[in-house]
């Protein structure tokens, strides 16, 4: 039963590692042998209970279990599933995000791009034009930077190259956004003949999607405007990376966070390569492990991270805790030290009290950056249930 359930009828369905851990839980809690014999599990009536408020009949007659069945209320309850109690928050916070976004759309018609109007692209695209200006405003003049690509030696440090290439990508990318949202306003200022591209970029956003050109270059937001302002705040921040990196000040001491980049699985590797570099040892024979408790002590290189965020659940450092209805849906972890260590080490946490959860770019937990092993304080079953994942933003 359990691998037709697992591997077929819904397995089959499923592309996350995570969504089938939740899964597998599910199978063992409801077809599992012990809710129909005698043992612990049972409430005083005698049958198992399975969740709240519902408890299997100790009898093999048909009609106990059609009564029980009718005497579920029609409303799934949020325990029923193992979800936090705050979870009716992040639906209703899922479903006007989602209705937002549908009346941005009808508010413009899709004709409106099918051919050039500058009155109307105006004062369409005007109000994001004037945005993106005021942004790079405020960003020390991103978009005429002149920056040389970093040049990569035996000697240098993997991380500080990834930071350097990080930073000169972003200003690139920058760069490149600027030159077509030129092109689009020398259009509507007459002094630039419409093209197919300029057409298309317009398209795009007046539909309120990222250009496909800008997404190409980086997978950022899908609504434009959070893709522009996204991409000045990383691009930014990168500069306080650079001069942290070049000062020797980026690992063991300072907090970093891992949304300021735009390739955060790429900075782990990096610490990761130098790790083994000064351990003189392979990459594959390295585990990654993090420490609530300061810095990890058999780790030749530790880094400080603060900023994430953690959905389905709380955590105060030194246990997971179940939401309440006034929970918050999204909350910061405090600060803590991550690093990489030669795979026979000790660890910080046991395996039998941690989990191990995703941490993904955004809450709509689309792209994986890593796992991390969190202390639970127990009851792992919970915390898959719930759905408890870490955000970067």
């Amino acid at each position: 039963m359990h691998g037709l359930m697992e591997n077929a009828l819904y397995g089959g369905r499923v592309d996350n590692i995570f969504d089938m851990r939740v899964l597998t839980c599910y199978l063992r809690q409801y077809f599992d042998s012990s809710a129909f014999n005698s043992g612990s599990g049972r409430s005083s009536r005698g049958g198992r209970k399975l969740v709240a408020n519902i408890t299997l009949p100790q009898s093999t007659n048909i009609r106990d279990y059609m009564s029980l069945i009718e005497q579920i209320p029609d409303d799934d309850q949020p325990s029923y599933f193992g979800l936090p109690a705050n979870i009716e928050r992040s639906s209703q916070r899922m479903i006007s995000t989602n209705v937002i976004n549908q009346l941005k759309t009808v508010t413009r018609s899709i004709q409106v791009g099918e051919k050039f109007n500058r009155e109307m692209w105006q004062n369409e695209l005007g109000p994001m034009l004037q945005m993106w200006k005021k942004l790079n405003q405020g960003s020390g003049n991103i978009t005429h930077a002149k920056l040389e690509l970093p040049t990569v030696t035996e000697k240098s440090s993997p991380v500080i190259q990834f930071v350097l290439l990080e930073r000169y990508n972003a200003v690139q990318l920058v760069q490149q956004v600027h030159q077509t949202l030129s092109a689009l306003s020398k259009v509507m200022r007459g002094q630039q003949l419409l093209t197919s591209e300029v057409h298309q970029l317009a398209t795009s956003i007046l539909q309120q999607q990222t250009p496909s050109k800008w997404y190409k270059m980086w997978e950022g937001p899908d609504d434009p405007m959070q893709y522009l302002h996204s991409l000045i705040a990383k691009t930014m921040a990168l500069q306080v990376w650079v001069e942290k990196a070049e000062s020797n000040r980026l690992l063991n001491t300072q907090e970093l966070n891992l949304a300021d980049l735009f390739h955060p699985n790429t900075f782990l590797n990096a610490v990761r390569q130098q790790t083994a570099r000064q351990g003189k040892t392979s990459m594959d024979e390295l585990k990654l492990v993090s420490s609530w408790n300061g810095a990890i002590s058999n780790a030749s290189l530790n880094v400080k991270i603060g900023g994430l965020l953690l959905e389905g659940c709380s955590f105060d450092g030194k246990r997971l805790s179940e939401n309440q209805r006034d929970s918050p849906t999204v909350v910061n972890i405090p600060i803590f030290h991550i690093a990489w260590i030669p795979k026979d080490a000790s660890s910080p946490y046991s395996g039998t009290e941690t989990i191990s959860l995703p941490i993904y770019t955004s809450q709509t937990r689309e792209k994986i950056v890593t796992c991390l092993d969190l202390p639970s304080g127990g009851n792992l079953t919970t915390w898959v249930q719930c759905g408890a994942a870490l955000l970067l933003e």
